[in-house]
């Protein structure tokens, strides 16, 4: 570590007025929004407990435990160069794990009455409500909550890499209500052996399904992050939406084609695989690419005077990172948890910097870009005091 400490005053001012921005707005905004996706999934819970029965709903939900928490595990994997605020991941969880989940029944409700008014005009089909109305109704009711994300924690959302943390959240929390029900209902109709067969298909074969068919919608916003017209967001919004929604159908309607339980492993290898080692792919390109965009941009303010090269070094690769953390766990008591927020005050700063260079230039941006740099004199002095 270099003992270096740059002031305030060693680089020109980098905001012309000062900026206040109110945060009472923004929180009971937060505060809203989670009790109102809260209170989205206790209605979930009310219907699958009254529908199933409370025993079958409390061994669905159990199981259901299990994906969830590998999938959350891989998600925070994914998070840990540039977490996410905690109360946005909340929002995002209690939202596919609720409001999605309601509108998707809303909708299905909807069409079965549909169909019952029609005196057999209409006849239900396991196909078109497999391949057509479940992609479309639940990759538009998850994606418009990572909409929602990207115009309320729009600070937070930086690029590609954030939008498939938000996407892949909301997800998990879709798949966990929905594993509920399909356990739940294995349970009611086939006991030990259809419960079985069930959760091999959707606990161990297709934890990830969901997460890979939202994170199109997610990859697709984080590239509309980094541009400056608000028209162009819904653009992106809609173009993400193609490609959940057909990977959906695909996903479906290929399980019609490989039906029966020897073909089961047919549809694993053909269909599953193939998708999953795609996802992984993007999402491990996309890590790389965060990466990249910090050490480039700590760079340009080292080249200002804010940091050494070894500094960057140190905050901008995962090397670096991992030996500082564990410099700061020899050393006296306090020093790791500064280390942690010089780290990731440092990494908010390089993409705060990227939303300046990408256009956001407002006084706001400028005023948040102040705060950070203030904020990492302060771990700096932390880390070597």
């Amino acid at each position: 570590m270099s003992d270096v400490q740059p002031t305030l005053e060693s680089v020109p001012e980098v905001w012309t007025a000062a900026v206040r921005p109110s945060r009472a707005g923004t929180v009971a905004l937060a505060g809203v929004g989670l009790a109102l996706a809260g209170l989205a999934l206790l209605l979930v819970f009310v219907y699958l407990a009254t529908f199933l029965g409370p025993v079958e709903a409390a061994s669905g939900l159990l199981l259901a435990l299990i994906p969830l928490t590998v999938v959350l595990l891989a998600v925070r994997w994914v998070d840990r160069w540039d977490p996410e605020p905690r109360p946005a991941l909340w929002f995002a969880f209690l939202w596919g794990a609720g409001v999605s989940v309601v509108t998707a029944l809303l909708f299905d409700l909807g069409v079965q009455i549909t169909i019952a008014s029609s005196g057999g005009a209409l006849a239900a089909s396991d196909f078109a409500s497999s391949v057509v109305q479940a992609p479309f109704v639940e990759e538009i009711a998850k994606g418009v909550g990572i909409l929602v994300l990207f115009w309320v924690a729009r600070r937070h959302f930086d690029g590609p890499l954030d939008g498939v943390v938000y996407a892949a959240t909301i997800a998990a929390g879709f798949a966990f209500s929905e594993n509920i029900q399909y356990f739940g209902v294995a349970m009611m109709e086939g006991g030990a052996g259809s419960l079985g067969m069930t959760f091999l298909l959707r606990g161990v074969f297709s934890p990830f399904a969901h997460v890979m068919f939202t994170i199109c919608t997610g990859v697709a916003l984080g590239l509309a992050a980094r541009r400056t017209t608000r028209r162009s967001h819904l653009v992106f919004f809609v173009l993400g939406l193609i490609p959940a929604i057909a990977l959906h159908a695909l996903w479906n309607g290929a399980f019609f084609v490989f039906v029966g339980d020897a073909n089961l492993l047919a549809y694993y290898f053909f269909v599953q695989v193939p998708l999953f080692i795609a996802a992984i792919l993007v999402v491990v390109f996309l890590r790389r690419q965060e990466a990249r965009v910090t050490l480039r941009r700590l760079h340009e303010y080292a080249v200002a005077g804010w940091f050494t090269a070894a500094e960057v070094s140190m905050l901008a690769t995962a090397t670096g990172r991992r030996q500082a953390l564990a410099w700061a766990k020899s050393q006296p008591q306090g020093r790791k948890r500064a280390m942690r927020s010089f780290i990731t005050d440092a990494t908010r700063l390089a993409f705060a910097r990227e939303h300046l260079v990408n256009g956001h230039d407002g006084p706001a941006e400028r005023a948040h870009e102040a705060r950070l740099l203030g904020a990492l004199q302060q771990d700096r002095a932390e880390v070597l005091a």
